[in-house]
């Protein structure tokens, strides 16, 4: 072993962060693989040790930041201008959608308490008190909920090739009451329980995309739709064509980022919440403080029990006073808890309840019985129309920022669980981890939102759709938030049987009333989530079969490679046991896995019977962190095959690493890591110094003759390898068979059309070797 304080140069750890490859070799074939595990120094077996600490590190890296002072606040400031543009601008549409004609002022009344509590019960005590502690890592959303409880209970199958996931962090029996063991023995046992939880968590993400295309159109329309009061003569075409205009706009800035467009939108959101405050504080004053009244949960009782169905079926409109409430958690990641907690309580709640408070003021003293068609430009104070002209539209695009975050957010968690193909993610922001832009998703959602906008060409109609989208997911995160509760939470069953009864009971309530308006626009909500959650779960199921393919071909060192009686180098019996002979040069063999022998390497040797003089398996491990410094980047360590190297490169998502002189880079390294390496070893058996050991091992014919064949083969060529895998399909004579066969057909030309993890190799494509192999799946 090396001598105390004896320490790596910068730029190596002298270790793999998965164990190096000294597997047990085919018992038939002895010789150099089963020699060199025998003759395995003290300092191989401390690599794999430090091996095996690395690798759990980078694996139980938390991705969740904690916020603090001016940057908690700052934070607070920048989500203002993303999460409630959307509930924000609901005091534009929400009486109109609610009222065809003049209410009562028991009616207006009674509605403004429904309002009053759905915010204060709903948005306040579910979401801001409860709904932001179910976090997975930092993590918000539906689909977050279904990786918490993935964490915790034996529910899904991941990937059994990345090392990086989260292990398993389940309970022991003994920690969880009697309730809370039962229930999770039977999700783990059925495979029924297992699909729904899954259905239900890529549904929740759905449905927020489907908010994403709906919002944007929603608010922009309400914001130009105001036009028509000061100009009656508007056409509808025009207000279609100036609201398309304005979300084309919209969407070409989102590269700009999270942190640039919140701070930039920040400022429009908070004088439009704090315009509502004072028109409510005056419309109060003004015209009739009665409706204070509201407060009491029994006019929101009685408004219901009055109207009856027409009571009920105004349930569909008055829930729009809280579209928007699922950003609050969908964009969690992107800011935090505390920062959301704090400009809700501190802002946007007292605005909007100061809003709606006005409104109704206004309107139950209107004579001419219109105000309620458009109930915040007829309710502003006098001389401030054109003001709140401006600020109306302003805000009404802002408020399209919250779903497009939202659905950004939610695609990166689909894509981290193999849910969803890989598409290039762009992350914005060094200080703020989760904050991304993504290119694809973005131009896919503008058309859809032009296409809506186009379509339906009004908020009232829009407005049945969208309601659909809102509550369902509302009811799906406080299911699952029950669930995590029990399990994770460890809270008593009756405690949490009490919070679903109360709040499934208000989900239920408000989604009975939207499901009547399906056949008038929902159904356009209900068939895009549909058509987004049979891609999640089609691409997913693939995905387990690709992995199952790839589990039943993978390869030890020994089962592929033994040497003869010369000592030569050969193929064992199962592959033919034909010589492999050198081909001079550096091969870089790309490993997705990061363990054991590459399937692209073991094709290679298996086709031309030949290996390049020197060998790098080279993996990629991204971690959550904008950069990793150069010297805790690249992690070295030797194979049981001669002259072979595995180099791990740690790497954040702002580092620049897939670069022309990727293998100059590596070449450097592992000169420092043979010179290194060689030094360490032999101060293990010397006086303890280690710098006069360095020194004098350095220029060894051994380590001479490493770092020339190393050189040589550097100057000769260097040639990347990469894996085509192609799958194929298995035919089975069988209905099921039949079925099974189009879903993977379908996912194999999905990924045949998606693109590849290495998209951004920045190489040039004379140095670049692609091997193509089947699997059957």
């Amino acid at each position: 072993m090396a001598a105390e304080g004896d320490s790596p140069p910068a730029h190596i750890q002298f270790a793999d962060g998965i164990a190096p490859a000294r597997a047990k070799p085919s018992a038939a074939v002895p010789g150099l693989f089963e020699k060199d595990l025998k003759d395995l120094s003290n300092h191989d077996l401390d690599q794999e040790e430090r091996a095996r600490r690395i690798a759990d590190e980078d694996r139980q890296q938390k991705k969740k930041q904690t916020f603090t002072g001016f940057t908690l606040v700052w934070l607070s400031f920048q989500s203002i201008g993303t999460i409630y543009g959307d509930i924000g601008t609901s005091p534009l549409y929400v009486y109109s959608s609610t009222f065809t004609s003049q209410p009562s002022w028991d009616d207006l009344v009674g509605a403004l308490s429904i309002i009053i509590w759905s915010l204060t019960l709903i948005v306040t005590v579910k979401y801001t008190f409860i709904v932001l502690h179910a976090d997975d890592d930092g993590q918000g959303g539906t689909f977050a909920l279904y990786s918490l409880l993935a964490r915790y209970a034996n529910i899904t199958h991941n990937d059994p090739n990345v090392a990086a996931l989260p292990k398993l962090e389940r309970y022991d029996t003994g920690e969880i009451d009697p309730v809370a063991r039962r229930f999770r023995s039977f999700i783990e046992r059925s495979g029924t329980a297992k699909f729904l939880l899954k259905l239900v968590g890529v549904l929740g993400v759905s449905m927020v995309m489907a908010d994403g295309v709906l919002t944007p159109a929603q608010s922009v329309l309400g914001a130009i739709q105001g036009i028509t009061v000061a100009n009656p003569d508007l056409t509808r075409s025009a207000i279609v064509g100036i609201s398309c205009a304005i979300l084309v706009l919209l969407f070409a800035i989102q590269p700009f980022g999270t942190a640039k467009l919140g701070t930039s939108f920040a400022p429009v959101v908070v004088v439009w919440l704090l315009f509502n405050l004072i028109a409510g504080i005056y419309n109060l004053v003004m015209y009739d403080y009665t409706v204070l009244k509201a407060f009491s949960p029994y006019f929101a009782g009685a408004y219901l029990v009055r109207n009856g169905y027409t009571g009920w079926k105004s349930l569909g409109g008055l829930l729009l006073a809280f579209t928007g409430v699922e950003a609050l958690f969908a964009d969690l990641g992107a800011f935090s808890k505390r920062a959301i907690q704090l400009s809700w309580l501190v802002l946007a709640f007292p605005c909007l309840l100061f809003a709606y408070i006005g409104q109704a003021a206004f309107i139950s003293s209107d004579a001419s019985g219109t105000a309620f068609t458009n109930p915040f430009f007829y309710t502003v104070p006098p001389g401030t129309f054109y003001f709140s002209m401006v600020i109306a539209v302003l805000a009404a695009i802002v408020a399209s920022q919250a779903m497009i975050t939202s659905s950004f957010q939610l695609l990166t968690q689909v894509m981290r669980l193999s849910y969803f193909p890989h598409i290039k993610t762009v992350h914005t922001s060094e200080k703020f981890h989760e904050q991304v832009y993504m290119p694809f998703a973005n131009w896919l959602l503008m058309i859809g939102t032009v296409i809506v906008t186009a379509v339906y060409n009004n908020t009232t109609s829009l407005g049945n759709a969208y309601g659909v989208c809102v509550i369902t997911v509302t009811f799906i995160t406080t299911c699952m938030v029950s669930i995590v509760a029990i399990i994770i939470w460890r809270i008593p069953s009756y405690v949490v049987l009490f919070f679903f009864l109360v709040f499934g009971a208000l989900d239920g309530v408000y989604i009975s009333s939207s499901l009547i308006k399906v056949p008038e626009g929902a159904w356009f909500t209900i068939l895009l989530a549909v058509i987004l959650s049979s891609i999640f779960i089609l691409w997913r199921f693939g995905k387990e079969h690709q992995w199952a393919a790839e589990g039943r071909e993978g390869f030890q060192t020994g089962d592929l490679l033994a040497t003869d009686s010369l000592g030569d180098l050969v193929l064992t019996p199962a592959f033919g046991g034909q010589k492999v002979s050198n081909a001079s040069g550096l091969g870089i063999f790309f490993d997705k896995v990061g363990g054991n022998v590459p399937t692209v390497f073991t094709q290679f040797v298996r086709k031309f019977k030949a290996r390049p003089t020197i060998i790098i398996f080279f993996h990629m491990r991204p971690l959550s962190r904008p950069t990793v410094p150069l010297d805790e980047r690249f992690i070295i360590s030797r194979t049981t095959i001669p002259s072979c190297y595995r180099v791990t490169l740690r790497h954040g998502y702002m580092d620049d690493v897939l670069t022309p002189d990727l293998g100059r880079q590596l070449v450097e390294h592992l000169i420092l890591y043979i010179t290194r390496d060689r030094s360490s070893s032999a101060g293990a058996s010397g006086d303890g110094n280690s710098n006069g050991s360095a020194r004098s091992v350095e220029h060894t014919p051994e380590v001479q003759a490493e770092l020339d064949a190393l050189n040589k083969a550097y100057e000769d060529q260097t040639v990347y390898i990469i894996g085509k895998e192609v799958m194929k399909i298995r035919r089975t004579k069988s209905i099921k068979g039949f079925f099974r066969w189009i879903v993977l057909d379908v996912f194999l030309w999905i990924r045949e059309n998606s693109r590849a993890k290495l998209a951004d190799l920045d190489i040039d494509a004379d140095s670049l070797v692609e091997v193509g192999f089947v699997k059957q799946i």
